[in-house]
């Protein structure tokens, strides 16, 4: 039977591709299903039992050097003063950021209405 082995639902499309290619390379049989209209992601499944051990590992010995390497990235870019920060964000999606602020505070708001009720 079938086992799941990644769940594609916001994986990039780099990622999928290199779990696909780990896959091939160690000659574990998979098959992938795509995303349907009714919400339900994309998967990548292992086709023979035996091969889910070596197939989690494989994944999860890719996910740490993919870990490692997002990780560098961002170091290296927090000293070249190049990674995004709020300001970045703000100056160019500013509706975007307002949206998320009022989105913010009436849920705040929401929250605290039973408790103002409560103190009347």
């Amino acid at each position: 039977m079938a086992k799941l082995l990644l769940n594609l639902r916001n994986v990039p499309d780099d990622e999928a591709d290199d779990v696909r290619r780990f896959l091939d390379s160690s000659r574990i049989a998979y098959y992938e299903t795509r995303p349907n209209l009714w919400g339900i992601p994309g998967c990548i499944w292992i086709r023979d039992d035996g091969d889910v051990a070596e197939a989690k590992r494989l994944m999860a010995e890719y996910q740490r050097e993919r870990q490692a390497r997002a990780r560098a990235e961002l170091a290296e870019a927090e000293r070249n003063g190049t990674a995004q920060t709020f300001a970045d964000v703000l100056r160019t999606q500013p509706v975007q950021v307002a949206l998320t602020v009022i989105a913010i505070a009436l849920l705040l708001g929401l929250t605290a209405i039973p408790v103002i009720l409560l103190w009347k």
